[in-house]
């Protein structure tokens, strides 16, 4: 059984070696620049002090702007964008500007995939890499379509990524096809 049924004389579109995929997140630039008006803030504090009451009540203030100032930055900055590229070999996930964190999913381990419309961040509990037990694992960026894989294991990968339904073309394409049992 094929997912692309042909029709006598009608020629099948060859699948692409390299498929890539890309979703963004704008919403993420403001909290970026929330935690980077953070460390500025940190760093205000440690250059031109007018503080009295002790060099500790300092210091703790420095370092806990500059400290919610990175975690801001950075852990928003990682989830600005996802880039999803899918090959005859695998679907490999990279977030934000250093492709951290990444995830490479072999598609022998794939048995399927769907094209999912509408992915909503509030039903993973937000933005991000993602685990829910009775979901599986997540890479959200923002509202809106996606692809889900469903592995050889039982588990599922969640991803929102622009032009999901050719995703899920490319990897039906490339799964191997099932040695189907009876007759």
């Amino acid at each position: 059984m094929t997912d692309h049924p042909r029709a006598e004389g009608q020629a099948v579109e060859p699948l692409p070696e390299l498929w890539t995929g890309r979703a963004t997140n704008r919403i993420q630039w403001v909290l970026a620049a929330a935690g980077a008006a953070c460390m500025a803030l940190g760093i205000e504090l440690a250059v031109d002090s007018p503080w009295t009451s002790g060099i500790i009540a300092l210091l703790m203030s420095v370092i806990g702007c500059v400290a919610a100032g990175l975690l801001m930055l950075f852990g928003t900055l990682a989830f600005v964008y996802v880039v999803v590229t899918i090959d005859r070999d695998a679907l490999e996930v990279r977030c934000g500007h250093m492709g951290l964190p990444r995830r490479r999913i072999p598609l022998a381990s794939v048995v399927g995939a769907e094209f999912v419309p509408r992915i909503c961040p509030r039903q993973w509990g937000g933005w991000g890499c993602r685990w829910r037990p009775e979901k599986g694992t997540a890479v959200i960026v923002r509202r809106g379509e996606g692809l889900v894989l469903d592995l050889g294991d039982g588990r599922t990968f969640t991803v929102t990524v622009d032009d999901a339904e050719a995703a899920v073309r490319v990897i039906r394409g490339h799964l191997r096809p099932t040695a189907s049992t009876g007759a």
